[in-house]
């Protein structure tokens, strides 16, 4: 496969990195989420593209521009609808930690018979005072109220294989920032009279850094030409390989890159803490990396 950008994408991936840089730096970014990013997304067609006629490939291409700059939010979850939108996955004898519950209009309840719609406003709960991310707020609910069911076994499959495939494109653009900030920290940061990036250990880890991130993009790229035309592979190996690759490379981008930047990368200022954290929490959503392990290797022919 031939994963060169056309100059529509081109122009597409370079209009939702400059609207991005203007309309959330990370001051912004920090503040979390809110209605009004919500509104400015949907105004830029960000949950609308597949009704717009845009390709998966378009899709994930948006999907790791936002990833790339940590925007906060439901954009998952929200992505075809017209209202800020939640996914769960309960389990039984376990409490369902629902993220941005302030926000959402709607939550969808996904489970092995198919997909519910929940009335957020129907649950109670106190937000935890310490989330993971800083940035996503998370409301542990005990009991789940049945609500209304919107779809059955097979849109649930499909609608949760969607979900996997934009997460991992996030995960991608999360991955890729890293490797941008360790290389622009290493060129700054002097010591022993040099910049620290003139160091060979230094020039490993970036490099390592930049393959895991290529890596996950073909995977992920490969993945939705795969979504728009299932002839051309299986769906759910290709989706789950991606998620894979892409979890991977942004929770070791983000290890790796806070020992490139040193204490530095511990403190709360420097971003690389909030891309960590946001890595770790979206390998928790439509599947972790291990699951989708499984997944893929259920896919594979049996040994002989």
């Amino acid at each position: 496969m031939n994963f060169d950008l056309t100059d529509d994408q081109v122009a597409l991936r370079d209009g939702i990195r400059s609207l991005l840089e203007g309309r959330f730096p990370m001051e912004r970014v920090r503040d979390g989420f809110d209605r009004a990013a919500f509104d400015e997304l949907a105004e830029a067609g960000v949950f609308s593209l597949r009704a717009d006629g845009f390709s998966w490939a378009d899709a994930v291409i948006v999907y790791e521009e936002l990833g790339r700059a940590c925007v906060p939010g439901p954009l998952v979850d929200s992505f075809g609808a017209s209202v800020v939108t939640g996914v769960v996955e309960p389990h039984a004898g376990r409490t369902t930690w629902v993220e941005h519950l302030a926000t959402l209009d709607r939550l969808l309840v996904f489970t092995a018979e198919g997909v519910r719609a929940v009335d957020p406003a129907s649950l109670a709960g106190a937000p935890a005072e310490w989330p993971l991310d800083p940035l996503t707020p998370v409301t542990p609910i005990e009991a789940l109220p049945a609500g209304e069911v919107v779809g059955g076994p097979d849109e649930a499959r499909r609608w949760w294989q969607e979900g996997a495939l934009l997460t991992a494109a996030l995960q991608v653009g999360l991955a890729a920032s890293l490797v941008e900030q360790s290389v622009a920290y290493a060129r700054d940061r002097e010591q022993f009279g040099r910049a620290i990036g003139a160091f060979q250990a230094v020039k490993h880890l970036c490099a390592e850094m930049a393959v895991r991130a290529e890596v996950a993009r073909a995977a992920v790229q490969a993945a939705a030409c795969v979504f728009e035309d299932p002839s051309t592979g299986d769906p759910v190996r290709a989706g789950s390989g991606a998620k894979v690759l892409a979890g991977d490379a942004a929770i070791m981008n983000g290890r790796v890159a806070t020992q490139v930047h040193g204490g530095m990368g511990f403190t709360w200022e420097v971003d690389v803490h909030l891309y960590l954290k946001r890595a770790w929490v979206l390998d928790t959503r439509f599947g972790s990396v291990d699951a989708h392990a499984d997944t893929v290797a259920a896919t594979l022919p049996a040994a002989r």
